[in-house]
């Protein structure tokens, strides 16, 4: 699944589209494609892993779920779920969630939780937090009421840079401890982003998909943690488990 700093990049790859009509519209969306027909795109959006393509009066909203594509000014064999075309090029969407959001976009999000925005606020990330004392944190980073845009290879990396076990519980975790979290979430997230853009970013992964602990030099743990049951590496070494 595609993690917040992937749909920032999508974001940046369709900004030549902004301020143009739609010509073409076609796709096997359920929605009414053919409302979007002859609109003019007056911004594109993000909202952790929610793409927006905002109109005066809706917006569509793009979730690329665990397999979703998108190509820009080229197609796949496939048929695509949405396809927009515009006098200067087209948008294609595949195995994607297409809907539509009526009115003000504004209405439908909390941008102070996406820890990508420039009004993330995590203060409130850590009220959040102290709402959920019994919550395991590896599903509580997951949470996208809390940090939107965080997915799982953030939530891996992130833990292991604070020396946090997964299954730890929010409520047991020390305040500063929650602080370096909350921080390293948005932190994380702008590096993956720099990286991913270089084509990079796996060769940056510490604990992703690892089999040993660098600094311990002992193997990783994999294991379905927590509700959502989300792979988490981790060393129970250096990874504190708080319970």
């Amino acid at each position: 699944m595609p993690e917040g700093p992937s749909i920032l990049i999508l974001k940046e790859d369709v900004q030549q589209f902004t301020g143009q009509k739609i010509l073409t519209v076609s796709g096997n969306s359920a929605i009414d494609i053919q409302r979007l027909n002859n609109k003019t795109i007056l911004a594109f959006k993000t909202w952790g892993k929610n793409f927006l393509i905002c109109f005066d009066d809706f917006s569509v909203k793009i979730h690329l779920l665990m397999f979703g594509t998108y190509r820009v000014n080229e197609r796949k064999e496939t048929e695509p779920r949405l396809s927009l075309g515009f006098d200067d090029g087209e948008i294609n969407f595949y195995t994607c969630s297409v809907k539509i959001l009526e009115g003000d976009v504004n209405q439908y999000y909390d941008w102070s939780v996406d820890v990508m925005n420039e009004n993330w606020d995590p203060k409130k990330a850590k009220r959040n937090l102290n709402l959920i004392p019994t919550q395991m944190i590896c599903d509580a980073v997951l949470d996208q009421d809390i940090f939107s845009g965080v997915g799982n290879i953030i939530k891996n990396e992130v833990l292991y840079r604070c020396r946090i076990h997964p299954e730890s519980l929010v409520g047991k975790i020390p305040s500063e401890k929650l602080d370096e979290l909350i921080a390293e979430c948005s932190i994380y997230s702008f590096e993956f982003l720099y990286w991913k853009k270089k084509f990079e970013l796996k060769k940056h992964w510490l604990a992703h998909t690892k089999k040993t602990c660098l600094r311990c030099n002992l193997p990783f743990v994999k294991k379905q943690t927590g509700k959502k049951k989300r792979r988490s590496f981790f060393c129970t070494n250096c990874q504190q488990l708080h319970i």
